[in-house]
């Protein structure tokens, strides 16, 4: 891809708004693509070669550079996990190599904001790869499943799956399940391994390590009451 403007003529991340100053229109918009970010960060704990955005700003047009689009999440691979101490206040393609988001993800909210066709034009001009749509509360309203895997095949998205979705770019599945996160237990986007077992929220790992802890606790005390009833006092190893 080359395009006729210099990249010295372009703005930097610093020069451009990190947001589109919209609101949110409810707080799953964040919470559930924060949740995405949080399982993330625990199973590619080892990686720095991936990035998961959350109401970030994209600017993609070289064209028309303060222009941008803020997807509720996107995930891009092959680029630095971090960008400088601060970290990265906007993603603008001319300074990541030109490499676009591999998936976006977009909750779809009371007030319909084009998630099924101005945004879905948005993301084909982008370069996305897979789009994920997840729309649990208006889905009969908008004519669509809650939940979408769309992949973009001959420069427009094809819609690929209407439940979980394995995405061998990412060696992940992603879908829908039932878990707690900041204490709140509903249907949340998760991911999921090539067997099918969903990755535990950050909720749900202290619940496991508290659980194993009181299990090693209890196996200690087990061991210790034998040790006695043979006549053996446990203190003494």
């Amino acid at each position: 891809m080359e395009y006729s403007i210099a990249l010295p003529q372009l703005p930097t991340a610093a020069e451009l708004p990190d947001s589109d100053d919209t609101p949110v229109d409810n707080e799953l918009q964040n919470l559930i693509p924060n949740l995405l970010l949080a399982i993330l960060s625990a199973v590619w704990s080892d990686r720095q070669d991936w990035f998961f955005g959350v109401d970030m700003g994209i600017y993609y047009l070289p064209t028309a550079p303060r222009k941008s689009i803020v997807p509720d999440g996107f995930l891009s691979l092959g680029v630095e996990r971090r960008r400088q101490q601060r970290g990265r206040l906007s993603y603008v393609l001319w300074e990541e190599n030109w490499i676009p988001p591999i998936l976006v993800v977009e909750v779809v909210s009371q007030t319909y904001g084009g998630e099924y066709d101005t945004k879905m034009s948005k993301y084909l001009d982008l370069g996305v790869l897979y789009y994920v749509i997840y729309n649990p509360d208006h889905w009969q309203r908008d004519n669509h499943a809650p939940f979408e895997v769309y992949k973009q095949i001959d420069d427009e998205f094809i819609l690929r799956s209407q439940e979980r979705f394995w995405i061998p770019e990412l060696q992940l599945a992603i879908g829908v399940d039932v878990g707690i996160y900041g204490g709140w237990e509903r249907e949340w986007l998760f991911w999921f391994n090539q067997d099918g077992e969903r990755f535990p929220s950050p909720d749900e790992r202290v619940e496991q390590a508290q659980q194993q802890a009181q299990q090693a606790q209890q196996e200690l005390k087990d061991l210790q009451n034998r040790l006695k009833q043979r006549g053996i006092d446990p203190d003494s190893f």
